[in-house]
């Protein structure tokens, strides 16, 4: 009663009904004629406009995934954020996945003792922070998504969220952080030639397709729940 009374308020006047049955005739052949044309075209027509929803670069995040046998978009796969009890600092501000402290630290000296100074940039993001991130660069950029994909992963997607990636930089050449540039430097070059001995993996190289490369960016796999965590990528799917 209360939904009537709020229509009629609005004063909204009885829609007048006209029946085939009193129609003229020659206009009812008319529309029985016509209707099976308007039929087909209207099925052409949502057919298209769903095919363009398909295609359109706007498409969510999961419906993406859903067309994905492994579950990636944009190049990137998810990862569960680790919990909190996991986590250790190891140095102010940067938190890691307590299986790969010893291996980083242990890492870090010897690295000293051949004359590089490793610099550790980022280890854990949490999926809020990963999401502040991502869409900060669409404002700062003006960027779609694929764009923005390339050089960070969308919230849910990235290895950072696990605790086991670890940002790595050259303290003597600061200014390649975060940059292509690190691969030039004598840190990088020392972590390629001794980081499989301490269980770490460039995760980013110049031959992935989709998310460009990273030099700095480096993943640990010298535990079960790390070689779990990112088996799907190593299957190179």
């Amino acid at each position: 009663m209360e939904q009537n009374e709020d229509l009629n308020q609005f004063d909204i006047p009885i829609a007048k009904r006209t029946y085939l049955s009193n129609s003229n005739p020659l206009i009812l052949k008319k529309i029985l004629i016509i209707s099976p044309f308007l039929c087909l075209l209207f099925t052409i027509f949502a057919f298209r406009s769903i095919r363009n929803i398909e295609q359109s670069p706007l498409i969510s995040f999961n419906s993406q995934a859903k067309r994905n046998h492994d579950h990636r978009i944009l190049g990137h796969l998810p990862y569960n954020e680790i919990p909190k009890e996991k986590l250790v600092f190891i140095e102010p501000y940067i938190e890691v996945h307590i299986d790969m402290r010893d291996s980083l630290l242990n890492m870090k000296e010897e690295a000293k003792k051949d004359g590089i100074y490793l610099v550790f940039l980022s280890g854990y993001r949490s999926i809020n922070l990963q999401n502040d991130i991502f869409y900060s660069l669409k404002s700062i950029r003006n960027q779609e998504a694929t764009e923005r994909a390339r050089v960070s992963a969308p919230p849910g997607y990235s290895e950072h969220s696990t605790g086991f990636a670890i940002d790595i930089g050259d303290a003597t050449k600061r200014e390649t952080d975060f940059e292509k540039e690190f691969e030039n430097t004598d840190a990088f070059k020392w972590l390629i030639k001794n980081a499989a001995k301490f269980h770490f993996k460039l995760s980013f190289n110049k031959n992935n397709k989709f998310i460009d490369y990273e030099p700095w960016h480096w993943r640990y796999e010298g535990s079960i729940e790390a070689l779990k965590v990112f088996e799907t990528s190593n299957r190179g799917l």
